[in-house]
């Protein structure tokens, strides 16, 4: 058997020695052909130690079908498509049925069904897709075109839910737009972004979860954590994790746009008052932010920094900070580039 790892043990009828026993659920990486590319993924398979070395693995039909989804959910990641679970948050968020999405994208009935199960969409299907991910209006665009395939009541549940999508998504875009804004000199990858394009998502992402780990977390300290998650992601890999550019302060690193980061709509950001009345940003963990955005090895990384700091008051981290290389060798106002990051001491 080639290595793999245990999930569990369940008591069943064995297909391939007919007794009922105790088999071993298994899980490993294979490989397969697919569009012609060979394609990695994880499949899973039950291990019965009763049979023949040669033949003592077997799937059952809903293991089969899981583990071609995984196959062809890799492909796609792979090629910037749409995964099948993605796919389905769509068309939920949207409160669709497999149908209702089809007919207000203009397309068969079935595709749906098949893109959610079977089938790998093409780039074109996946950009109209992604287009009503990211924008209700365009969802709207849709519905008004595609009219006809809807009765008049259907119609206007879907129109009552994409509006209800279009007034956070207002707020949301709003703030993001100024966010980037901020960026229009950082499009290109660049020492200065440490050769990563800004990543709103990822950034949002980030600044949650540390939140979620450092209690009392305030703007002044967070904004110091994200240079070493930055810092840290271009030391192991030669690439920051989200993208922001920082500059040189007298309280250490300040990412390009700071004030309109703290203002993103997805963010869990409240001013409160210090003990002297002074106003301060409190941040704090977003309920149901989605952290699959997040690789193991960036949540390392993002660990590594959480576990260095966690406990320091702002002060500790900006003094921490005015030590390094990248801070002493740039002057107030710099861009610190990710080559002085990258010389950051170890902890």
């Amino acid at each position: 058997m080639e290595t793999s790892t245990l999930i569990r043990k369940v008591h069943m009828d064995c297909p391939l020695c007919d007794k009922t026993h105790e088999v071993e659920e298994r899980k490993r990486f294979a490989t397969i052909i697919l569009k012609g590319e060979e394609v990695t993924y994880e499949e899973r398979f039950y291990f019965c130690a009763n049979a023949d070395t040669d033949e003592n693995e077997f799937e059952t039909g809903s293991m089969t079908n899981a583990n071609l989804l995984n196959a062809r959910n890799a492909y796609r990641v792979n090629h910037g498509l749409l995964t099948s679970d993605e796919i389905v948050a769509i068309r939920e968020n949207y409160g669709l049925s497999q149908v209702d999405l089809a007919r207000l994208l203009g397309w068969g009935e079935a595709t749906i069904s098949r893109y959610e199960s079977k089938a790998i969409q093409d780039e074109a299907y996946d950009t109209m897709l992604r287009l009503i991910k990211d924008n209700p209006l365009i969802a709207l665009e849709f519905l008004k075109k595609n009219a006809v395939k809807f009765s008049a009541q259907k119609r206007a549940e879907i129109k009552a839910k994409i509006i209800e999508k279009l007034d956070s998504y207002g707020k949301e875009y709003l703030t993001r737009q100024t966010f980037e804004g901020e960026y229009a000199d950082f499009e290109e990858p660049s020492e200065a972004n440490g050769f990563t394009i800004l990543n709103i998502d990822k950034t949002e992402a980030v600044i949650s979860y540390i939140a979620e780990n450092v209690s009392n977390l305030f703007k002044v300290k967070l904004m110091k954590m994200l240079w070493y998650v930055d810092a840290f992601s271009y030391k192991l890999n030669g690439c920051a994790m989200t993208g922001m550019v920082y500059r040189h302060n007298t309280m250490g690193a300040l990412p390009v746009g700071h004030y309109s980061l703290m203002n993103l709509e997805k963010l869990n950001v409240h001013e409160e008052e210090s003990y002297n009345y002074e106003a301060m940003l409190h941040v704090y963990p977003t309920k149901g932010m989605d952290y699959s955005i997040l690789s193991a090895d960036e949540k390392k990384i993002i660990d590594k920094v959480i576990k260095k700091f966690r406990d320091y008051k702002a002060k500790d981290i900006i003094e921490y900070m005015h030590k390094e290389k990248a801070y002493i060798e740039t002057k107030p106002g710099d861009i610190i580039p990710f080559s002085l990051a990258k010389e950051i001491r170890e902890f």
